[in-house]
């Protein structure tokens, strides 16, 4: 291709679309970035605000019985202590329920 005004802009177009590709594509490798998590890390339940200091899981079936769910809460100690088993009906060979000591980041 001849050196033309046409060429130049043409070529400065295709470069300046790909650009905006690029930053189309960065953007959605950034949106799929998780955020870190808050710290410290405060009491899952709505309206405490005390820090977390236990973990407590489930794992259970699904209501589908296709496949296990972990369900998992950061507590404070006092709804820490309100904590029981609440899928036993959906229990099964690996279901767990436990309560950990969690240490702050």
């Amino acid at each position: 291709m001849a050196d033309t005004k046409r060429g130049r802009e043409a070529q400065a177009a295709r470069e300046e679309q790909r650009q905006v590709q690029r930053e189309i594509a960065e953007a959605r490798e950034r949106g799929e970035e998780l955020e870190p998590p808050e710290s410290p890390r405060e009491c899952h339940r709505r309206g405490c605000h005390e820090p977390a200091e236990f973990l407590v899981l489930e794992r259970y079936l699904e209501e589908t019985q296709q496949g296990p769910v972990e369900a998992t809460a950061y507590l404070c100690p006092e709804h820490t202590e309100e904590e029981y088993p609440t899928n036993l009906d959906r229990a099964y060979d690996d279901y767990v329920f436990l309560i950990e000591p969690f240490e702050q980041p």
